[in-house]
C-alpha cells in the first residue's frame, strides 16, 4: 500500500476540556507544515500510528487525539462511574476548538474515518473557518436512518447473527431503538450483564462486516470493548446529539433551517445530509468502499450531489476500511493533492 513509513511523535500531552476530562493529544511530522487534524472512528475509537501515515511527513503538522472516554483521555468510558452526560457531539466539537486553539493553528485540513466523518462534517459546519480542505473516508453523516441500518436492516443478511443479537433485548423493546436498549443495559449497575452486552454488541459489529476476515483484535481487550460499546450505543441511542431536522426558519435566508427545537420527526434527512449547502465552496475528498454497508442508503452519493466543491472515489470489493488496499492510496493521493495546493 502507498502509506508513508511509520514515525513518532514530536510532541504530545493531555489538554483539560472541562467536565473533568482530559484529552490525550500528540503531533507528527513538520512542525512548520500544513496542520491536518486526524478524526478516529467509534464513537469510542481511538487514535492509532497508522494514522499517522496517510501525510507526507514533511509537508503536514499531523495533529491525532483520543476523543473524550477513550485511548489515552481520562477518564475512561470504561470506568462505570465515568459521567458520559458530558460526552456528546457538542463536548467534542468545543474539544476541537479548544486543541486547535493551544496548538496555535489558525486553519487544518480535516481527516476523518467513520464516526470520524459526522465529527469532521459537523464541524466543517459549524466552524467553516478553520478549516481548510476535508478528507473523509467509511463516510457516514450520523442519521437515525443509518443507525437503524446497522442495528436492525443488517439483521436480514446476518440472521443467526441478529437471533444472537437480539437474545438480551427484552421482548417488549425488539421493535424499538435498539442501541438505547443496549445502552440502558450498558448502564445497569449489574456488572455481569454490562460485560454480556459489550460483548453481545461487538460481536454484532464482527459479523456485520461487510468483507471477511471477520475478526476485530481489539474487541478481545474488556476495556476497549466495554469503552466502545458504552460510548457508540450513547451516541447511537441519542440521535449522535446532533438533533432532530426542522422546518425552514421562516425568520432566516433561504435554506436554513430549524433548530433541534422544531423538530419534525418525520424527516429521516439527518441534520448533517441537510445542512450539506454549508460545505459548498469547501475542498473535500470523499473515499469510499463499495461494499460499505452505508451504502444501501445512497449517504456518501447524496452528501456528494448536496456538497458542491466535493470528489467521490469509489474502491471495488472494499468495505468499512480505510486500511483497504485501493482506500490507502487514493486517501494518500488526497493529502499529497492538498500539501501542494
Amino acid at each position: 500500500m502507498a502509506l508513508y513509513p511509520e514515525i513518532e511523535p514530536y510532541d504530545h500531552g493531555l489538554l483539560d476540556v472541562g467536565d473533568g476530562n482530559r484529552v490525550h493529544w500528540e503531533t507528527c511530522g513538520n512542525p512548520e507544515g500544513k496542520p491536518a487534524v486526524v478524526l478516529h472512528g467509534g464513537p469510542g475509537s481511538a487514535k492509532s500510528p497508522a494514522l499517522r501515515r496517510y501525510f507526507d511527513p514533511a509537508a503536514y503538522r499531523i495533529v491525532l487525539f483520543d476523543q473524550r472516554g477513550c485511548g489515552r483521555s481520562t477518564p475512561h468510558a470504561s470506568a462505570y462511574d465515568t459521567d458520559m452526560s458530558v460526552n456528546t457531539t457538542a463536548h467534542q466539537l468545543a474539544d476541537l476548538e479548544l486543541l486547535r486553539r493551544h496548538l496555535g493553528i489558525e486553519r487544518w485540513l480535516v481527516w476523518g474515518v467513520s464516526w470520524g466523518s459526522v465529527l469532521g462534517l459537523r464541524y466543517a459546519q459549524t466552524h467553516p473557518g478553520a478549516v481548510s480542505e476535508l478528507v473523509l473516508t467509511a463516510v457516514a453523516t450520523g442519521s437515525n436512518p443509518e443507525v437503524t441500518l446497522m442495528t436492525r436492516g443488517l439483521g436480514k443478511l446476518f440472521p443467526a447473527a441478529f437471533e444472537e443479537f437480539l437474545a438480551l433485548v427484552p421482548e417488549d423493546e425488539r421493535d424499538g431503538n435498539l442501541a438505547a436498549t443496549y445502552n440502558r443495559l450498558l448502564e445497569s449497575p449489574d456488572r455481569a450483564l454490562r460485560e454480556r452486552a459489550a460483548r453481545a454488541w461487538t460481536d454484532w459489529e464482527t459479523a456485520v462486516a461487510s468483507v471477511p476476515p471477520r475478526s476485530v483484535p481489539r474487541y478481545e481487550d474488556p476495556a476497549f470493548r466495554m469503552g466502545f460499546a458504552r460510548t457508540v450505543t450513547h451516541y447511537w441511542g441519542n440521535d449522535h446529539f446532533l438533533g432532530t431536522p426542522g422546518p425552514p426558519r421562516a425568520d432566516g435566508p433561504p435554506g436554513t433551517q430549524g433548530s433541534p427545537g422544531t423538530e419534525s420527526k418525520d424527516n429521516d434527512e439527518g441534520v448533517v445530509l441537510r445542512d450539506a449547502h454549508l460545505l459548498a465552496g469547501l475542498p473535500g475528498t470523499l473515499v469510499q468502499g463499495a461494499l460499505d454497508p452505508g451504502n444501501l442508503l445512497g449517504i456518501v452519493w447524496r452528501l456528494h450531489h448536496a456538497w458542491p466543491g466535493s470528489e467521490l472515489r469509489m474502491v471495488d470489493e472494499v468495505g468499512h476500511n480505510a486500511g483497504a488496499p485501493g482506500m490507502a492510496e487514493l486517501l494518500v493521493a488526497a493529502t499529497d493533492r492538498y500539501a501542494r495546493g
